[in-house]
């Protein structure tokens, strides 16, 4: 059953029916995957929020002297829209699960633009985890699908699993795709 303080919930019921298919139950991702969304994400808007200050710090050095509406309304309006894009990131993970069905495997992401990927076990190539120095520290890792798609994206990741859960994922996954190719 659907999480009702997720996103999905204030969807209207006949578009979470296309997106959201009958006796689904979508696995979330583990709660420190906002922690690093989060940290990236703050460290994102320092970095452009520094940068946006430029004009600024060039007036003050004396340098040149900017207009006004760059000095300090350009690095204003950087940060307020880091700080909107930070407020959005935990809908965002909210937005993000997965759920392993017989056949194929849904995953689901997207805030204003809602999507799910249906892999078919039968296309997938090959599965791949991988874990960066931040992810690995909080004890998450990523998944990526990678398929026999004949165009647009043929690598689809499900980041922010726990490690077990990743290798579970990758061994399940190897094996179901391994049993559909078998059959073909």
């Amino acid at each position: 059953m659907p999480d009702p303080s997720g996103p999905e919930a204030s969807w209207p019921a006949g578009r979470r029916r296309a997106l959201d298919p009958d006796g689904i139950e979508w696995r979330r991702l583990d709660p420190k995957y906002l922690t690093l969304r989060l940290a990236g994400t703050a460290i994102s808007a320092t970095v452009w929020t520094a940068l946006a200050c430029a004009p600024l710090a060039a007036g003050a050095l004396g340098l040149f002297t900017p207009p006004a509406w760059l000095a300090v309304g350009l690095p204003a309006a950087v940060a307020a829209l880091a700080l909107a894009n930070l407020a959005l990131v935990p809908r965002r993970v909210r937005a993000m699960a997965y759920a392993e069905r017989e056949d194929d495997l849904l995953i689901r992401h997207g805030l204003l633009v809602r999507r799910v990927v249906v892999v078919p076990y039968g296309r997938m190539q090959y599965v791949d985890v991988s874990v960066g120095p931040i992810e690995g520290a909080l004890g998450l890792a990523t998944v990526k699908l990678h398929t026999a798609a004949p165009a647009g994206q043929s690598t689809v990741p499900i980041p922010g699993l726990p490690d077990a859960e990743a290798a579970r994922l990758r061994e399940q996954l190897s094996a179901r795709g391994e049993a559909r190719l078998a059959g073909l």
